[in-house]
């Protein structure tokens, strides 16, 4: 059961959470994206997941982190190459609860940190709102294909501030 208005907390992603994030995105995209995307663009989209090796690589190759609410998973974020926000989905029935927020702010922090100046996401149509209030700015509309189907994303990015002078640098 959901615990709202409880605020994440993050960890790492662990080799044992593939099957929990796998079955997480599927569910975000197929419960949270119907607006904007037809039954087979969300079923081609989710595929994605289906290849638990893949996809447990994906996750691994990626700096991922964890929300849990409760002790359960939320939902997930990923930077990749210091400069992409390659995934972030929240779990359906934790929609709306600050998870999603939580997750892009530390991705944005560990970045920055980083030395990161710009990051960048791919956009969903679903998610450009997120990210626009986040202040992020549209560079291009895209299209890409995902198993046979065309979906639409746009490319956002946001200037991230600077990292905080060490102490007693010049």
């Amino acid at each position: 059961m959901a615990q709202r208005g409880a605020s994440p907390g993050l960890r790492p992603y662990l080799p044992s959470d593939t099957a929990a994030l796998s079955a997480l995105f599927r569910a975000s995209i197929e419960a949270l994206s119907a607006e904007d995307y037809d039954p087979d663009q969300r079923e081609a989209w989710a595929s994605a997941a289906d290849d638990a090796a893949a996809f447990a690589a994906r996750l691994a190759g990626a700096l991922t982190i964890v929300a849990l609410v409760g002790g359960e998973i939320a939902g997930f974020a990923s930077l990749k190459d210091n400069k992409l926000l390659d995934m972030l989905y929240v779990r359906p029935d934790f929609a709306g609860q600050g998870v999603g927020g939580a997750l892009a702010e530390a991705i944005e922090k560990l970045a920055g940190a980083r030395g990161t100046k710009t990051l960048t996401v791919e956009a969903s149509d679903t998610a450009r709102d997120f990210f626009a209030a986040r202040g992020y700015v549209a560079q291009s509309r895209n299209t890409v294909t995902i198993a046979g189907e065309w979906l639409g994303n746009t490319t956002m990015t946001r200037e991230l501030a600077a990292p905080p002078a060490a102490a007693g640098s010049h």
